[in-house]
């Protein structure tokens, strides 16, 4: 009897894992890769259960709900195209892009840490329809902008933030429609580097293809040449102006249903394409949310006490949501008081008199 219930287990264990394979999300993933011999590289992120996890807990918080669709699916590829900008740079902080403006979409913020832990919210203030683009949703009457923050994660004593903005125009003045032109054109001004970005976002998943020049001459130069030729600058321009206009085939359908392999091969199979081993799980990108009972409470003591109980007093308790992972932390009368224990019970200061 025992064998017969170590089978009848192991095949419980077989049902359960078969059942669940098919309806668990795929993991997020990000790929690399270098065109060989050619001053151009590229990245490609599929994010699944990092981009559903933020959607279900925006769905599941009461006081908010589920964001519009033409809200989720613009905050979908902005959290993508933070991946990707991340995975670009060798910086250890978090990488925080912004978008807001004059629109019924005050702020949409999507923050990448540099092991690709993510998080994104937006702040609707009006009622949206379906169909926005991005002029309409902020842009209404040219105040929208872009900001893109390098936050440092150990900053050194008078370090700040490097944050670079620019507005959601062209050089011309005409309002930019997408959010791959904003960043298009973002790269260009504050990076002096041509850049081309496909973004797609839905329900299931947000996912974008970043193809980047790289300088002829320099460090970053692949073929190692010290010497700038004019030549080979115009051979370089036709290499990624090909390979540009290979990535804006790709379709919106394309980029949210096919698997990395497949939609490499399709749009790149003539180029000489070297892949580096694709980012996933713990590895890869993921959602995380930094908020904790802890912050909230040490946000509560840089209120001060009269401040926290004058919220107190006028509402019973204080209420403290994250606007990213959506729990509410809430502090009484008692919780309170534990903040701001009587001064004979605290610890005396450094140089204080008592």
């Amino acid at each position: 009897r025992a064998p017969l219930r170590r089978q009848r287990a192991a095949l419980s264990g077989w049902l359960e894992a078969a059942w669940l394979k098919p309806h668990l999300p795929p993991m997020s993933e990000l790929h690399k890769f270098i065109f060989d011999g050619l001053p151009v590289r590229g990245q490609l992120v599929r994010l699944t259960d990092a981009w559903q996890e933020v959607l279900r807990r925006r769905a599941a918080n009461t006081q908010t709900g589920a964001w519009p669709p033409v809200v989720a699916e613009m905050l979908g590829e902005m959290a993508a195209a933070t991946v990707l900008m991340q995975g670009n740079i060798k910086f250890d902080g978090a990488l925080i892009m912004q978008i807001f403006g004059d629109g019924p979409l005050k702020l949409a913020v999507a923050e990448v840490q540099p092991d690709l832990r993510l998080r994104a919210t937006a702040s609707v203030v009006q009622s949206v329809t379906p169909g926005m683009a991005l002029p309409e949703l902020v842009n209404r009457h040219g105040r929208g902008r872009c900001a893109i923050t390098l936050d440092p994660r150990r900053r050194r004593e008078g370090q700040q933030a490097y944050q670079g903005v620019v507005p959601l125009v062209d050089e011309g003045g005409a309002p930019l429609q997408t959010l791959a032109s904003v960043l298009e054109h973002y790269m260009r001004q504050s990076e002096q580097l041509d850049t081309t970005l496909v973004l797609a976002a839905d329900e299931q998943v947000a996912a974008g293809l970043l193809i980047q020049r790289l300088p002829v001459q320099g460090q970053d130069n692949l073929s190692q040449s010290s010497v700038a030729r004019e030549d080979a600058g115009s051979a370089a321009d036709d290499d990624y102006q090909r390979i540009r206009l290979l990535a804006h085939s790709l379709q919106r359908a394309e980029l949210l249903s096919l698997d990395a392999d497949t939609l490499l091969h399709r749009l790149f199979w003539q180029e000489p394409l070297l892949r580096f081993a694709p980012l996933a799980g713990h590895q890869g990108p993921r959602f995380a949310c930094s908020c904790s009972r802890e912050r909230v409470a040490a946000m509560l003591q840089g209120l001060g006490q009269p401040e926290a109980e004058s919220i107190l007093a006028e509402r019973g308790e204080i209420e403290v949501g994250c606007d990213f992972c959506g729990p509410q932390q809430r502090f009484d009368a008692v919780d309170v008081a534990r903040l701001f224990p009587p001064a004979a019970q605290q610890s005396p200061q450094p140089g204080s008199v008592q």
